[in-house]
């Protein structure tokens, strides 16, 4: 099934914050309790759970709590909506610009041929 536009909303609003980025990165890395995930960041941790929340919201990790810690691991499979979204337009622009390689190409030569006649017909004075 296609990704709804809220979805895709939720997704690329998540990913559009550099902090929230820089948490899948460290997640991509494996599971890790949310004060290590903290720690890089010069924020209160009010703001580092308000990040999580939206990572959570839009599928993008899952939190868990363990004895005392809250532990949080990525969850790839929230990434495929956007992926799919993002391939088709890939897709599509890659066509585009395989066509206009090979008209480019193609105007290239004719117009090396034209230049060649025109030269072959001024030297022959």
């Amino acid at each position: 099934m296609p990704p709804t536009t809220d979805t895709l909303s939720t997704i690329f609003a998540a990913l559009a914050d550099p902090t929230r980025r820089a948490i899948l990165a460290r997640l991509a890395q494996g599971e890790a309790p949310v004060g290590e995930l903290a720690r890089p960041f010069a924020m209160s941790g009010a703001a580092i759970s308000k990040h999580l929340r939206v990572l959570a919201a839009a599928g993008l990790i899952e939190r868990q709590v363990s004895a005392r810690w809250r532990i949080c691991h990525l969850r790839a499979e929230g990434l495929h909506d956007a992926h799919a979204w993002l391939e088709a337009y890939r897709r599509h622009w890659e066509g585009n610009l395989d066509r206009l390689v090979e008209f480019v190409e193609r105007t290239h030569a004719a117009g090396a041929e034209a230049r060649g006649k025109t030269n072959d017909r001024g030297t022959g004075s």
